[in-house]
């Protein structure tokens, strides 16, 4: 009964220096965690902290020129599309003044073209009554030289004029 009593008596009685030993072990083992376990977590953490940091600066350094490079592109769009407008509008303008010179040249060119046919027409008309007045004339001195010549009667007088007028015709 005694080893019994000894083993009874050991759990039933305070022990200060297994409490100091499993203290000062457990504060090393915690030096210890401190130093090779929680360290280097704290830094691998802190790196990826710094690391994600980094990516959301530069996504938002790439949203930010997104944002600008997209507004550019919007602008430039606006400047062609106003640039193309006004190329349309000066373009009818200029075809607008096309068709007015166009008109205006064929109304001119009308114009000359019936003032060089009135001229030609009176010109001609001038021609035909110069020789209707030199046939007029010719034939006048014809039936005064025939009149003359002879003496005729009334009747006479009128077949000589109707024979040289139809002589006359017949020589146009």
């Amino acid at each position: 009964m005694t080893t019994n009593a000894y083993v009874l008596g050991a759990g039933a009685g305070f022990n200060g220096g297994d409490i100091l030993f499993q203290l000062a072990m457990f504060i090393i083992l915690l030096a210890l965690l401190k130093k090779f376990a929680w360290g280097p977590l704290m830094g691998i953490m802190q790196q990826r902290e710094e690391h994600i940091a980094s990516e959301i600066e530069a996504a938002e350094k790439s949203r930010v020129e997104a944002n600008q490079l997209l507004e550019e592109t919007r602008a430039e769009l606006k400047a062609t599309r106003l640039e193309a407008q006004n190329t349309i509008e000066n373009a009818k303008k200029m075809g607008e003044e096309q068709k007015t010179e166009i008109i205006a040249a064929a109304r001119a060119e009308s114009e000359r073209l019936k003032e060089s046919a009135k001229l030609e027409i009176a010109q001609e008309r001038d021609n035909a009554m110069n020789s209707l007045r030199e046939q007029v004339a010719s034939l006048s001195v014809m039936i005064a030289s025939k009149v003359i010549e002879k003496e005729l009667s009334a009747a006479d007088q009128e077949q000589l004029i109707n024979d040289y007028i139809k002589e006359a015709g017949e020589e146009r």
